[in-house]
């Protein structure tokens, strides 16, 4: 069996510059916003429509709010939930709260109320700093989820006084205010109000390198959301080997646009901790929108831009209407779904620079492999093993068993980013560990240069638009619905998003079931991204002797049905 120590094949494949190995951070996240905020004090740190916080003021907005948040309550260990938009508030919280040694707990502020309900049913938060525009789904929690304290954020108090009326965001589900970006909110305390102090002491002791930083949710490989548990160490480490890939970037010096989402595991990694342990001006989008992103392109293009590729594809295509530049790119990290060369050229051509793809879970920090920024890089390869970071290609029915060179098998992983386990969950953490190695639900294959290609995958999750659904979750919700007698969702290809989310309904016996009055029930008790696109009624879904729905046949019947729709034109 091929344990950590063996060699690493895919060294070799390493673009110039690129340790083989990665030296382990000693510091916590902490130290590592600190050691920026020393070193860069007078450098931006955020733009947020122009608006510019430097280092120095980044720092102290940090210790004021780990103060406030102290003086709360919050502990060592204790579950902070965090949710916001993009904005420089939600970087500050995210250090803040890190700061007095509690553990962050990020949320899709677009979540319904069910949703979020859920979640804090799982991890047990009772402080939470949040958007204005989701108290409101905070306060209608029953009883039995007890919040302690609720920090009410105005987004809009971090934006040039100008633009506050100006932009318009997707609007949560539960929001009454549905065109404005902040709501009036009663029995919180203010963001102001909890920066409203001298800063928090040297003398309180932060958090270490072994302690928990994040609990990050995830569909895991089957199931229900779980709460990834990632230690200061993880995503530490995971940043650093961010750096290492791209020694080209130079610390002080690089731009990172944030269009990717701060609380979904790739912008977390890549803006919140990569580009601030850069000391890069990270520029925050609260939502992408090629007509926001473009003009501060084309006042000073990103170095490093991550992102997934339908956004790729959006900002090359705007970009050639409008006639912006977009040279200036050096490096773009595509992940979450796979990157066509029909992607690639054109993005390449206008940038001048290098688009590559790479492949990550949240359990890993996320990233666990990226194609080298150089001319050897493989397209329709996720790339190669980060450094520090081991892979098996393995039988997937036995683990113990290494895959033939070049056969398919499931994808393993060990590295220092990989997660301890499923906060609260030790059944399912046992799941997805086979000796000490992490079991991905991925069937790749690797190639005598290193390079890995995913090929299929074990797991039943629908990846649209770079987000990971949970099948279980939607049809449990839909479920609910009069007239649903049974229900099975399956991801259908999208060559836009990957996939788009569809139902094979069965109807009750005498009722019928409305495509648009489901779709519109889902709309009030999930996230957007999870409604089924299309809705297909059939006769009975195909299942297995213990009456477990197979959602592989259930898919491949559809695909040969003649009345499956064009998902991308719809």
């Amino acid at each position: 069996m091929t344990d950590a120590a063996a060699p690493r094949p895919w060294v070799s494949s390493y673009a110039e510059g690129v340790p083989h190995d990665i030296e382990l951070p000693t510091g916590s996240l902490s130290d590592l916003i600190a050691a920026s905020v020393n070193e860069f004090g007078d450098h931006v740190a955020l733009e947020f429509f122009g608006r510019e916080t430097t280092y120095a003021e980044l720092g102290e907005q940090i210790d004021r709010a780990a103060e406030g948040l102290r003086r709360l309550g919050v502990r060592k260990g204790d579950p902070v939930a965090l949710i916001m938009p993009n904005c420089p508030q939600h970087v500050v919280a995210f250090y803040a709260i890190l700061r007095v040694g509690a553990i962050v707990i990020e949320h899709n502020p677009l979540y319904t109320h069910r949703e979020m309900r859920h979640q804090f049913e799982q991890h047990g938060a009772r402080f939470v700093i949040a958007w204005d525009k989701v108290v409101e789904t905070l306060q209608a929690f029953p009883d039995d989820v007890q919040l302690d304290h609720i920090v009410s954020v105005d987004m809009t108090r971090a934006m040039p006084w100008r633009l506050r009326f100006a932009l318009r965001l997707p609007i949560p589900p539960a929001s009454r205010q549905r065109g404005e970006l902040t709501a009036r909110v009663s029995g919180t305390t203010r963001w102001d109000e909890l920066l409203g102090n001298d800063g928090i002491k040297p003398s309180v002791a932060g958090p270490t390198a072994a302690d928990v930083a994040v609990i990050q949710y995830t569909s895991g490989t089957t199931g229900s959301p779980k709460g990834a548990t990632l230690t200061h160490l993880n995503l530490g480490v995971n940043a650093a080997q961010a750096r290492a890939w791209v020694p080209t970037i130079q610390r002080g010096t690089a731009s990172v646009h944030a269009v990717l989402p701060l609380f979904h595991a790739y912008g977390l990694t890549l803006c919140l901790t990569f580009a601030m342990s850069m000391g890069a001006r990270l520029v925050l989008f609260p939502r992408f929108d090629p007509d926001l992103v473009l003009p501060v392109i084309k006042k000073r293009p990103p170095t490093f831009l991550p992102a997934v590729p339908p956004i790729y594809e959006r900002l090359t295509q705007a970009a050639q209407q409008k006639g912006v530049s977009l040279e200036g790119i050096e490096i773009a990290i595509s992940g979450a779904m796979p990157l066509s060369q029909a992607i690639i050229t054109p993005w390449e051509e206008l940038t001048k620079g290098y688009l590559v793809e790479g492949y990550g879970l949240s359990e890993c920090s996320p990233v666990l492999t990226a194609n080298p920024v150089a001319h050897n890089r493989k397209q329709g390869s996720i790339g190669l093993p980060l450094p520090g970071t081991d892979i098996r290609i393995v039988h997937p029915d036995d683990p113990s068993r290494d895959m033939p060179q070049g056969e398919p098998g499931e994808l393993l992983a060990k590295g220092p980013q990989v997660m301890s386990g499923y906060w609260k969950k030790p059944a399912e953490t046992a799941e997805v560990f086979a000796d000490g190695w992490y079991r991905t639900g991925d069937i790749a294959t690797m190639d005598a240069d290193g390079f890995i290609t995913i090929v299929d995958r074990m797991k039943e999750l629908v990846i649209t638009g770079g987000f990971n659904v949970s099948p279980t979750e939607v049809e449990d919700a839909l479920r609910g619905f009069e007239g649903v007698a049974d229900v099975a969702i399956v991801g259908l290809p999208s060559a836009r998003d990957g996939e788009h989310v569809v139902a094979a309904v069965v109807q009750a016996p005498g009722k019928t079931v409305d495509e648009s009055a489901l779709r519109a029930y889902a709309r009030e008790n999930m996230a957007g991204y999870k409604v089924p696109k299309h809705v297909y009624i059939v006769d009975e879904l195909p299942k297995s002797l213990i009456g477990k729905v197979l959602r592989k046949q259930v898919k491949e019947s559809l695909l040969q049905r003649g009345d499956v729709k064009a998902l991308d034109g719809a």
